[in-house]
């Protein structure tokens, strides 16, 4: 979420006075979003969320004279910027992997991934959760100003949507981009991405898949392909977790953790248009981050998170296309944002994404987690109090636990030491919930895991989460997936086990030794 100010407006942030902004927002006759001069100007601050029903007003078939867009020609002289440069993306044709899934169709590529350069000072609310620090890092080192929110509903107050909303109304004389509801968002798609890809193609597209972030990209080119392409498919794809994919049974896993950056919400954004989508799939972070590095690998194409979900899922859905027929698949991430994610090998093991490959393992290695019989886990709910918490964590004898919701999500772990820090820091009381106090930065590993796996964590973290998980069926014979939090298994945990049977097998090594012995003394005898 971009909020742009004048440098010269500039001004520490404040909580919300209820003041409206000065600045007037001009409706258009396509509005994807809301009535900005009628509703956003008012006296009092109104919160307006990114899901609202869209007022947009474009049908299938709707004559070009009727419509507000416009082609940019392309810039072919020396550029005056960077923005200049904004659009005339190449497709790329996909060889390896393509081959590698047996299609018979045609793969390409097309990113969408954009620069900023502007004379504004710029502040982006970012949530805790997922954010790489190279994202961040970034960002500041483009002059912009990070406000870190709660990874929590959108519609709560401390989340990324609402701050950045406030900030709106805060700062005089700003401007939100709101690109879940910018009514330019899908817009810009239509106008210029699916106009280059009908030309790079020769009007020949028989499959577009793309994810669903803001909504606007596929909103975009699949309203243009449909006018243009009717007979082509636009595949959306939706990670496990979010509710944006229909029909709505396929969002099964709600509660699932998202790694993956850039899609999957818990809203449905005003300005995705999910009737242009004719087939909706879901992605999960594995396939994900092992296809990313694959098309870094065999593609040479350094591309992100998110990219590898559309891949992962164009491979599939593309084998119903024949030879000579074409799947265009939009890449809209790069992987300068996740050089400490999943790029990294120690990273994706942490999380279970990638398999060990050492050579010399030991005998302990390959055994399962289940083998190390912890004990039941404590687990607090997030109403109970810092005080509390801290007397049931010293009562009990545990450093640290899994704070979890009436569903059984894991929504954070809390320890004595993080209450302390947030109690010193002013952020929280005693008096508070734990839920204000939880760290999102633990690692899980399930119990079909191997110990190997679990090495690898505890290298660089305290503990790690083990869950189990489980399908939980409903009187209609659908299902959701659920993760149990099975136990807390620390380095201490695995060194017991390691040295336990360690000594076990010497001792049956001893005993066998001595039984040799005897053996040979009544033969000497």
């Amino acid at each position: 979420h971009f909020v742009y100010l004048p440098r010269p407006q500039v001004r520490p942030i404040t909580a919300p006075t209820g003041r409206s902004s000065p600045l007037q927002i001009k409706s258009s006759h396509l509005q994807n979003g809301i009535d900005t001069e009628n509703q956003e100007t008012k006296t009092n601050y109104t919160w307006l969320p990114p899901n609202l029903p869209s007022k947009c007003t474009w049908k299938p078939g709707k004559p070009i004279s009727d419509s507000p867009h416009s082609h940019v020609p392309e810039e072919t002289n020396i550029l005056p910027n960077i923005l200049k440069k904004v659009g005339r993306t190449p497709l790329v044709r996909i060889n390896k992997i393509g081959k590698a899934y047996g299609l018979k169709c045609e793969l390409c590529e097309y990113p969408t991934s954009t620069a900023l350069l502007s004379d504004y000072d710029c502040q982006l609310t970012l949530p805790n959760a997922k954010m790489s620090m190279e994202k961040v890092d970034i960002l500041r080192a483009l002059g912009s100003e990070i406000v870190r929110t709660p990874a929590t509903n959108f519609d709560s107050p401390e989340s990324n949507v609402s701050v950045a909303r406030r900030l709106r109304y805060e700062i005089p004389n700003s401007h939100i981009l709101d690109q879940y509801r910018n009514p330019g968002n899908p817009m810009a798609h239509y106008d210029t991405t699916a106009e280059e890809i009908l030309e790079q193609c020769e009007g020949k597209v028989h499959m577009v898949v793309g994810g669903a972030g803001t909504g606007g990209t596929i909103t975009g080119i699949g309203r243009k392909l449909k006018e243009k392409c009717p007979e082509c498919k636009i595949v959306g794809v939706d990670p496990e977790g979010s509710i944006v994919a229909l029909p709505s049974e396929l969002n099964t896993a709600e509660d699932a953790t998202m790694e993956v950056e850039g899609i999957g919400h818990d809203f449905i954004p005003t300005v995705l248009d999910r009737s242009v989508v004719d087939l909706w799939c879901k992605s999960n972070d594995a396939d994900s981050f092992l296809m990313a590095r694959r098309l870094i690998r065999e593609e040479g194409l350094l591309c992100g998170g998110s990219s590898g979900s559309a891949m992962s899922i164009a491979v599939k859905a593309a084998r119903t296309l024949t030879e000579g027929q074409r799947c265009v698949v939009i890449l809209p991430d790069s992987v300068r944002n996740y050089m400490s994610k999943f790029l990294n090998d120690r990273w994706m093991g942490k999380n279970g994404f990638l398999k060990n490959v050492q050579e010399h393992k030991p005998w302990w290695w390959n055994v399962k987690v289940q083998k190390l019989n912890l004990s039941a886990p404590l687990l607090l709910v997030p109403e109970v109090n810092c005080q509390k918490a801290i007397e049931i964590l010293k009562e009990k004898g545990y450093a640290q636990a899994p704070v979890v919701a009436e569903s059984g999500h894991i929504l954070g772990m809390v320890t004595p030491s993080n209450i302390l820090s947030s109690v010193l820091a002013g952020n929280a009381q005693f008096s508070d919930p734990v839920i204000k106090v939880i760290s999102d930065q633990f690692s899980k590993i399930s119990l079909d895991d191997n110990l190997g796996n679990l090495s690898s964590i505890l290298e660089n973290d305290h503990f790690a989460i083990v869950v189990h998980d489980q399908m939980q069926y409903i009187g209609d014979g659908s299902y959701a997936k659920k993760q149990m939090v099975f136990g807390v298994v620390t380095a201490l945990n695995l060194l017991n086990f390691i040295t336990r049977k360690d000594k076990s097998q010497q001792q049956k090594v001893a005993s066998s030794r001595g039984s040799i012995a005897s053996d040979e003394s009544e033969i000497s005898h």
